[in-house]
C-alpha cells in the first residue's frame, strides 16, 4: 500500500524567507524539503528566460518532487515553492505560461500552502529581479491560490515568523486528525 504523502508547500514574493522556513520547517518535523528547482536552474542561464526556461523548470520542479518522495522519511514533504510560480513569472516576464504549466496546475496540487507576506527587509541576490513589488506579487499569489481553491494561510512576522508558520501547519495536521 502506498503511503499519502501530506504536501505543504511555502510560497510568496521573493525574499520572504521560503528557503529559510522549508529547511527549518523540515528540520522540526524530522522529514525532508524540495528545495526550488528554479533557482538552480537559473543560476546556469546565460541568456534572458524564455518560455522553453519556464517549461524546463516546471519540469525540474515536479522530477524533483517525485525524487524527494521516494526517500521521505515519514508522510509529510515541506516545498519550497511550486511550479506555480512559474506561472506567475511566465506571466510577469513573457506575457504568457506555456499550455502544459497550465494544464498541470488544476491537476497537480498540494495539501496546504503557506502563502509568506511581504513583510521582511528586501535581501539582495543576484537571481531576484522584483526588488520593490512584493505587495503585488503578494496580491498575485492570492489571485492565483484562490483561482485554484487552494487550502491556504497567509503568514507573516519578523521575529517569529518559523512559529507562526509552525502553528499554521500544525492547527492544518490537527484538522485531519493525525
Amino acid at each position: 500500500m502506498e503511503k499519502k504523502i501530506i504536501k505543504i508547500a511555502i510560497v510568496g514574493p521573493e525574499s520572504t524567507g521560503k528557503s529559510t522556513i522549508s529547511a527549518a520547517l523540515a528540520k522540526h518535523y524530522h522529514t525532508l524539503w524540495v528545495p526550488e528547482y528554479a533557482r538552480y536552474y537559473c543560476e546556469g542561464l546565460t541568456e534572458a528566460c524564455t518560455l522553453q526556461d519556464e517549461l524546463n523548470m516546471y519540469y525540474g520542479q515536479v522530477a524533483l518532487e517525485k525524487a524527494m518522495e521516494t526517500v521521505i522519511p515519514n508522510n509529510l514533504m515541506i516545498c519550497d515553492t511550486t511550479f506555480l510560480t512559474v506561472k506567475i513569472w511566465s506571466d510577469h516576464q513573457l506575457g504568457k505560461t506555456p499550455q502544459l504549466v497550465l494544464d498541470a496546475i488544476k491537476s497537480h496540487k498540494y495539501d496546504f500552502y503557506i502563502l509568506l507576506k511581504n513583510d521582511l527587509p528586501w535581501q539582495e541576490d543576484p537571481l531576484r529581479d522584483f526588488k520593490g513589488m512584493g505587495d503585488y506579487f503578494l496580491a498575485i499569489w492570492h489571485q492565483e491560490l484562490k483561482a485554484i481553491n487552494a487550502n491556504y494561510q497567509e503568514v507573516g512576522g519578523q521575529e517569529n515568523r518559523l512559529e507562526n508558520v509552525i502553528k499554521a501547519i500544525d492547527a492544518y495536521l490537527f484538522s485531519l486528525n493525525l
